[in-house]
């Protein structure tokens, strides 16, 4: 879902892009079971979503979403996060392309994936070949990830709807990414995650 922004963040901490990665794809406690690197990686991941899910823009941000797509609101968010990334990347990182990035996250992960959980090996075999990332500066890329998501998992049906909030509010929310992103670029590399 926000992919991109755990790439970006793991790299200015100098975190283990494949774990940062694959942490919706590992339950439990990852130390003893993958490389330490990895391990610190996963759980980076996770205080960066328990982190995010508790900035005061983002619960802001829930707020623009409708009573009928406000509990899919997280999931959301986190896919726009990503489209404001990918969109603004060049002001965000004007030293890299991010299709220069992406290349270089994409030959650091291969090597291991055989090592990696089958769902997350067969993320890997569309995510990068069909350039999710960089797509995500599409607003309506959007409404495809969304209902891709809603089809796939029906509890989650209301995902579909939720473009709509995003397009509604779609400055209000830019300017909430705006507020808490570059704290957490800064966080990432004093390595304060």
């Amino acid at each position: 879902m926000n992919y991109l922004a755990h790439l970006h963040l793991a790299s200015l901490a100098d975190s283990s892009l494949l774990g940062n990665l694959m942490a919706d794809y590992i339950r439990g406690n990852p130390r003893g079971i993958w490389p330490e690197e990895v391990a610190e990686g996963i759980l980076l991941h996770r205080r960066i979503d328990v982190m995010t899910d508790a900035l005061p823009e983002v619960r802001t941000a829930r707020e623009f979403f409708r009573a009928e797509t406000r509990r899919v609101s997280p999931i959301t968010l986190d896919v726009i996060w990503d489209h404001f990334l990918s969109r603004n990347w060049d002001k965000i990182v004007p030293d890299l392309a991010l299709a220069n990035f992406l290349q270089q996250a994409r030959l650091t992960i291969r090597p291991a994936l055989s090592t990696t959980p089958e769902r997350f090996q067969n993320l890997n075999r569309y995510l990068w070949t069909e350039r999710w990332m960089e797509k995500y500066a599409q607003a309506p890329y959007l409404q495809n990830v969304l209902r891709g998501m809603a089809s796939q998992r029906p509890r989650l049906a209301a995902l579909a709807d939720s473009y709509h909030d995003f397009v509604t509010h779609y400055a209000r929310l830019e300017e909430l990414f705006w507020q808490f992103y570059p704290e957490m670029m800064a966080k990432a590399a004093r390595q304060t995650l």
